[in-house]
Parts: structure tokens; sequence; C-alpha cells
């Protein structure tokens, strides 16, 4: 197949495209390549193409099998330093990449969802599935709603969107984020050795490694539509407190001689407290989804332990951090290229 990525830059895309490659798919990622080219450009069967998914250029899906829609904002701190970018890109878009998708004849689109659909849940004994009712809240929750609505009204005979409502990431990724919790607290341990458990760190997390998610999204391009057409999957590999995430990681770390003390701090504003089910995704494409953050957090610290700590810090690897930062910069680029415009005569 000949499948468009958007997004393909980023933290998930750049673990799935080599699959995608070596699986013999062609690909065309369309990015803004915020973070420069990634890892995989000019490797035979990568077409590159910088755009926004809001204004995407006119023949983008011309040949194209099959979408991966992962372009967006990406987290809640992203989400609400621009909630009209945030809307504009992670729900107005899709409403629009998936029109252009039936005008185009493309019958399969795979869409990265999030768990945070059911942020709002009040018991966290309950393990949600995927028929359990939404409780979005905040910017980047509610899009990403308004975004699965969309598709399924859009949804038919001609068109099969596939629902992947992803929980927390973490391992590692040539564009690597450490603003998601289990790689946060390996780059914590590894800076300040200690970590920060708000409210005692006893709230629940659905997590999926990076490269199971990214076997997901595979699984899912690729199934028979009897499977996966107009169907919401939970991408889930198991769910963990916080308190067990910050004691994994900081085994790890103990293992290596380097001690992470591990300390109380006050709850934050929001309260994020659910577990999820990632049965039907595992049982309907016979996916195991069995990376731990165990296994995930002894390669980041064989990968980034010896990086200068300085170079942890960096805007690179945090979302807002970098969002915030090319904000800074945008007026003193666009004025430079206001010097350097051609004069008309």
């Amino acid at each position: 197949m000949k499948i468009l990525v958007t997004g393909g830059a980023g933290y998930i895309g750049s673990v799935l495209i080599p699959k995608l490659l070596e699986r013999g798919h062609e690909v065309r990622v369309v990015d803004r390549m915020f973070w420069g080219l990634p890892h995989y450009a000019g490797q035979p069967g990568i077409e590159l193409v910088n755009a926004d998914v809001r204004q995407l250029p006119e023949g983008v899906f011309a040949g194209i099998d099959a979408v991966d829609h992962l372009a967006g904002f990406s987290n809640d701190p992203t989400a609400e330093f621009s909630p009209e970018a945030n809307w504009q890109m992670n729900a107005v878009a899709t409403d629009s990449i998936a029109m252009l998708c039936r005008d185009a004849g493309v019958k399969r689109l795979v869409f990265g969802s999030s768990c945070s659909l059911y942020d709002g849940a009040e018991d966290d004994d309950t393990l949600l599935d995927e028929d359990s009712a939404l409780a979005p809240r905040g910017a980047y929750a509610t899009s990403k709603h308004y975004s699965e609505e969309s598709l399924l009204r859009h949804a038919g005979d001609d068109f099969e969107p596939v629902i992947l409502r992803q929980a927390t990431v973490f391992g590692s990724s040539p564009r690597m984020r450490f603003d998601l919790v289990v790689n946060a607290f390996v780059k914590d341990a590894l800076v300040r050795q200690r970590l920060i458990l708000h409210g005692g760190g006893r709230m629940w997390r659905p997590l999926i490694s990076v490269n199971d998610l990214a076997d997901a999204h595979v699984a899912c391009l690729e199934a028979p539509s009897e499977l996966v057409a107009g169907e919401t999957f939970n991408a889930v590999g198991s769910n963990y407190q916080v308190r067990e995430l910050a004691e994994v990681v900081a085994a790890a770390l103990v293992r290596l001689g380097q001690p992470v003390a591990l300390e109380d701090g006050p709850l934050p504003k929001i309260v994020r407290n659910y577990r999820c089910s990632g049965e039907k995704l595992r049982q309907r494409l016979d996916l195991a989804l069995e990376t731990t953050p165990a296994m995930a957090v002894n390669t980041l610290v064989d990968e980034f332990g010896r990086v200068p700590i300085e170079q942890l810090g960096h805007p690179r690897f945090y979302n807002i951090a970098w969002m915030e930062l090319l904000e800074q910069v945008r007026p003193a680029y666009q004025a430079m290229q206001n010097i350097f415009e051609p004069i008309e005569e």
C-alpha cells in the first residue's frame, strides 16, 4: 500500500514509519518538520511533504491507499497554550481530512485518539472499555472527542475510520520526548536523583509502549475491513499507579549505583485517575502489547544515562517548551523573511 501519515516526524510516527517501510509499504509523510528532518528522510519508499494539516496541498491524497492520522497537538499543556489552534488542528482538520479521503477514494483511515476521553471517570475500580461512558475534560480531550464523532459520521461503505484511543505512551523514539510520565521519571532520576509523586502517586494511568503502539497502527492499517471498519479500540498495554512507575525507574538507577529518592508532593489542580482495558484490540488483531515500563526504562537508561545532564533539559524534548520557543523566535524569523523578500519594481 501507499500510506499517508500525518505527523509522521513526531514521537510515535518516527517509530511507525520504519515499521511500514519494513513491511513493504510506500509512505508519504505530511509534517511541519518542527524538529527538523526525520531520521528516515532519504530512505527508499519515503516522500516528505512539509505542510500543515490545516492547509493541505492539493493532490496530497493522490495515489494513497490508506491514511494514518497522527498530526495535531499532543497533550493538555500544548492544547491549553493555544486552544484555538488546538481546535483547528485536532478537531477541524480531522473532519477535513475525512472529507478529503472520501473525495480521493481513500477507504481506510486510522486515527490516533486518546484515553483521556475517559478522564472524568470517578470510579478508579472500574476497568473502562470502549463502551464505557466518556467524560472528556479540557481542550485536548474535547477536540479528540469531536474528531472521533466526526470520523464516525463520515463512516460508510466507502470510508472506514479506525479509532485508536491511545494510552499514555512511553519508551525510546528517534524523536524523543521527556514530557511523558515514564520518560519524564527517567530524565528526572538522571538529572535530579529524586522523583516527586504528586498526591503520593496513587493515581492510576493506562500505558502503552511506543513500539507496541506503532505495531497497533500497522495492524489497523493492514487488517481486513470486517475486523476494524468503523471500530474504536483502546490501545493499552497495562495500567499502573504513578508510584509503581517511579519505583521501577528508581530500581533501574539503583542497579547502576545511582540512588533515587521518592518524595511526596501536593496534588495537581486536575487529578487524573482511571484504568482502561485493551483486551478488544489484543483479541481482535492478535496483538501482544507486552512491552512493560521496566523493559523500556532499562533501554532509556542505557541510551541516555551517559548523555550530559544539560542536554536532557533541551526544549526539543518537551512539546510545550518547544512550542513556546518557536513562538518566541517566530517574529524574528518573519522579520528576517521580510528583509530578504525581493523588491518588486
